[in-house]
């Protein structure tokens, strides 16, 4: 009689080999938050275990990811001025320019992704240019100045940009502009399909970039549009992205997988501030085993589609994964 092959059987090594999904250290980008000063390491209240952090101790955040295994960081400005056009951004002198620099010249091996955004550089917390008329972002004009934050980038060191404002046609934009500058082989990791979404309210805190008015409901996808939502990535795909990615992560595993089965690109999530946050809260009020819940979540990502995990946890997973 045949006997099924029982689960009690699947243990120890043997679980390990006939596993179907895992997670590695190398999955990760780290997000950093940079503001100018020194010795400054502010913990931000609603994300307990991250802060904004001056060049200095970006740099030695640096060394401790590396001992970690950690190789991969994704940087945030937050400039001591902000105006209507994001001006710190567009400036070799910015905050930005200044933390690039300073990480490649200390930490030549560290990959250096950025994010192109003015939501943390503007007064109004909007991604872009705002048209007094409307009281909306102005797509053209912000693909303009978002090509020049790109090469500020690029002059500075950047391995990787990722464009976050949702503009329609920057992955091309971007492409042509660095191309033009001779930045044919800098890669753009495109935030193909980012939701406007409830779970970033931590991340404001952090990077100070809430809107002043209004929302960016305008500019970011309707959570409850599927087709749209993979249309989306596609789109980006043929205006020459290298990297798709899905935000938020955990609500959204459904789109992970139907976008990785619908593109030959690499495919990120971000596993954003609020997601972080209620593991975080739930695991100090003793109402889950933290570690656990943690580590389920990552797979959860692996296991829908994705190659590359951008998460607060990083530093905590890569501990778990040492022991």
């Amino acid at each position: 009689m045949f006997q099924r092959f029982r689960r009690t059987r699947l243990n120890g090594h043997l679980r390990s080999l006939v596993r179907e999904t895992s997670v590695s250290v190398n999955d990760f980008i780290y997000p950093l938050f940079v503001r100018s000063g020194e010795g400054i390491k502010t913990e931000v209240s609603s994300m307990p275990g991250v802060f904004q952090m001056s060049i200095d101790e970006v740099l030695k955040e640096c060394d401790e990811l590396k001992k970690l295994g950690l190789y991969a960081i994704i940087l945030f400005g937050i400039p001591d001025v902000k105006d209507s056009i994001g001006s710190d951004s567009l400036c070799e002198h910015g905050i930005i320019a200044k933390a690039i620099r300073a990480i490649k010249k200390a930490h030549p091996e560290m990959f250096v992704v950025t994010d192109l955004c003015f939501c943390e550089y503007t007064d109004h917390g909007h991604c872009g240019i705002i048209d007094t008329k409307t009281q909306s972002v102005n797509n053209d004009a912000t693909l303009e100045i978002s090509a020049q934050q790109a090469i500020v980038h690029a002059k500075a060191g950047a391995d990787m940009i990722a464009p976050s404002g949702m503009m329609d046609g920057i992955i091309q934009t971007l492409r042509v502009a660095l191309d033009g500058a001779g930045y044919v082989n800098l890669p753009i990791m495109s935030y193909s399909t980012k939701f406007s979404s409830g779970y970033y309210g931590p991340f404001r805190d952090v990077a100070e970039s809430a809107p002043s008015f209004g929302d960016r409901a305008t500019y970011q996808m309707d959570p409850a549009n599927r087709r749209e939502a993979i249309a989306e990535s596609i789109s980006d795909e043929r205006q020459g992205a290298d990297i798709l990615m899905v935000k938020p992560a955990l609500a959204y595993l459904d789109i992970v997988r139907e976008i990785k089965d619908n593109t030959s690109l690499p495919l990120a999530v971000y596993n954003v501030s609020g997601e972080y946050a209620m593991l975080k809260f739930a695991g100090m009020n003793n109402l889950i085993d933290y570690n656990r819940v943690v580590m389920e979540t990552m797979i959860s990502f692996k296991r829908a589609g994705a190659d590359i995990i951008i998460s607060y946890h990083a530093k905590e997973v890569a501990k778990l994964l040492q022991k």
